[in-house]
């Protein structure tokens, strides 16, 4: 023990082999980047909550575990290439020999600098040589891929057979991969020329919508849905409290992910856009607040106006998706009048939707609608701010802030984010109708998802007058005394 015991004091005298990366200041970075982490986990409570609330009785489990196996999936497969592909492009910036090869040889799940130790690489030795910061990134990064995937589902939800989505799972997290190193960050192939994106709203919000609503098409509506089935009548939602706490949730959790959507360079800690713009955190936090605001607003009198809850749910999300590209640049006042706007997008969307029995209520109005909003009207109202490029380089095609934004950028990143979600969903699509099947059979919809899959039979609350159960009840049981009493008591086996 004695020997341990010096042979530890040793090892703790010893100054690391480059101590840069290892100070004080680059652990209060991680810090930073490590809370946005948090705050994701939080974003897939919420998102979790969310789909828990919207779905019938009988698909509840299946609902929240096909999302989460979706997550992991697609966290996973962007940390064995993803986070490579994504770094591209500060490879091409920085002249680094064989760009595209080298970032996947140093970041690829088994590459050199995801695995060697801060402090035993030199921080000179090339780009992506400042491990702190950037192994940290992978962890943030992978979590918008698996969110990606969630917000997929909720366009396919009780009806996509499970392995179909799972499939579509790997594909989408390489695809949004490739995506994001076009449309996120400052030096990529569209960024460097002026399309603005801060949180990254094309890659992950409009990528996953037109996905999502492409899958909706194929899929077909839900049993219940517009006209009632004879065998359980309408559609019945299991809790929208559920739901709304979702809601609140995912507001709780995005404004440490917005903290981590930049660079923090000397002097101090001066923090710059993952876009090169100027910005403070200060501000881009209360643009987030008050999109949120804005949108719940209009939102509220949406839904009075038209008796229809889902406004009060949709109104928030879509004042945040019609700000989220542009937190670092706009004023709060700013922010605040585009938000309050979103929700009529939304709402027009929406509306124009279910008069032809789309069966989508959420990822079309927000994520087309708001979120398309969103990327234009910064090129509108911040046309001719500066940005692009890398903080210090002073020439060439790469300097610092060199590029500015405007509309017709805006709306080339926008096409390329749609256009790749409905090729995606396309051609995946075509693939499993032909192969393992897209969408599964009816008696698997009706009895619900739960039973078939994981032999779970949820309790149902008993009625007092079990002959006038109506196949409306929604949960997928058959009307009467029999299969009430039946079902009352087991929660699973």
């Amino acid at each position: 023990m004695s020997t341990l015991w010096t042979q530890g004091q040793l090892f703790s005298q010893q100054d690391p082999i480059f101590p840069d990366q290892v100070t004080t200041n680059s652990v209060v970075q991680n810090i930073v980047y490590a809370s946005g982490t948090v705050g994701a986990i939080f974003v897939v409570a919420g998102l979790l909550l969310v789909s828990l609330g919207g779905v019938r009785r009988v698909n509840v489990f299946d609902a929240v575990i096909q999302k989460l196996l979706g997550f992991f999936i697609g966290f996973a497969v962007y940390f064995l290439i993803g986070f490579a592909i994504w770094n591209w492009q500060y490879y091409v910036a920085f002249e680094v020999a064989n760009p595209y090869w080298q970032s996947i040889a140093d970041w690829w799940l088994g590459g050199a600098l995801a695995n060697d130790l801060a402090q035993n690489v030199d921080p000179e030795a090339g780009m992506g040589a400042a491990l702190n910061n950037q192994q940290i990134f992978i962890f943030f990064l992978a979590c918008f891929a698996g969110i990606i995937n969630i917000l997929i589902h909720f366009g396919c939800e009780e009806r996509i057979k499970p392995s179909a989505y799972y499939v579509i799972s790997v594909v989408t997290a390489i695809v949004s991969s490739v995506l994001s190193w076009l449309t996120w960050g400052s030096v990529g192939p569209l960024t460097n020329l002026g399309y603005h994106d801060f949180f990254g709203s094309g890659f992950v919000y409009v990528f996953a919508g037109a996905v999502g609503v492409y899958l909706t098409r194929r899929v077909g509506k839900r049993a219940g849905m517009y006209r009632s089935h004879p065998r359980f009548g309408d559609y019945r939602n299991y809790n929208l409290g559920l739901a709304a706490i979702g809601v609140v949730v995912i507001f709780a959790g995005l404004p440490m992910v917005i903290v981590s959507c930049g660079f923090f360079f000397d002097p101090g800690a001066l923090f710059v856009s993952v876009t090169m713009s100027d910005t403070s955190i200060g501000v881009a936090l209360n643009n987030y607040a008050l999109a949120w605001a804005g949108g719940a607003l209009t939102g509220a009198v949406i839904a009075y106006r038209t008796k229809s809850y889902i406004y009060t749910l949709l109104g928030p999300l879509a004042g945040y998706l019609s700000g989220a590209p542009a937190f670092d640049v706009y004023k709060p006042w700013q922010m605040f009048l585009v938000a309050l706007f979103a929700p009529v997008v939304a709402y027009l969307f929406y509306e124009w939707t279910q008069r032809r029995e789309h069966d989508e209520h959420k990822l079309g109005p927000l994520f087309l609608a708001a979120g398309s909003y969103g990327i234009i009207m910064v090129g509108l109202v911040q046309w001719g701010t500066p940005r692009s490029g890398y903080f210090g380089v002073e020439s060439g095609p790469f300097a610092f802030q060199h590029a500015e934004i405007n509309v017709l950028w805006q709306l080339l990143g926008l096409a390329v984010a749609v256009a790749m979600g409905f090729v995606t969903a396309a051609v995946l699509s075509f693939i499993l109708e032909r192969t393992s099947g897209l969408r599964v059979s009816e008696e698997v919809e009706v009895s619900g998802f739960d039973r078939h899959y994981w032999d779970v039979v949820h309790d149902v609350e008993p009625q007092t007058n079990p002959a006038a159960v109506a196949p409306g009840d929604g949960d997928g049981a058959s009307a009467g005394v029999e299969s009430t009493i039946r079902d009352v008591g087991k929660v699973g086996k």
